[in-house]
């Protein structure tokens, strides 16, 4: 039963992604860029790469929450995209730092109050 449940867990928990590029050539265009990455940030969202955010979520209906909250957040400017896949697929992704391969860190556990 165990790995059953595991198996649905894997499929129904789900990272959302963010990758954008943002215009950065004058002092303002950087304030926006500068002030869209502490909005996703302050919504539970880590850095994978510089222009590329993640956030795990429990569910699809509460990774649908935080889709709406960063597409309030848009700039009106840049190249923005929102990614959802499960937690079995970003397992399987493969990670390296130069030729050396990193295991995937384990998400943080996140409560939830109903």
């Amino acid at each position: 039963m165990t790995n059953k449940t595991e198996r649905f867990n894997a499929y129904r928990i789900m990272w959302v992604l963010v990758f954008f590029d943002l215009p950065t050539e004058t002092k303002l265009e950087r304030k926006i860029a500068g002030k869209f990455r502490k909005e996703i940030l302050a919504d539970g969202f880590t850095m994978f790469q510089f222009s590329i955010y993640l956030r795990h979520c429990p569910s699809r209906e509460n990774a649908e929450v935080h889709i709406k909250r960063v597409k309030k957040l848009l700039p009106e400017k840049g190249h923005i995209g929102i990614m959802c896949i499960t937690d079995k697929q970003f397992g399987d992704m493969e990670i390296f730092f130069g030729q050396k391969i990193k295991e995937p860190e384990n998400p943080v556990q996140q409560l939830q109050m109903f």
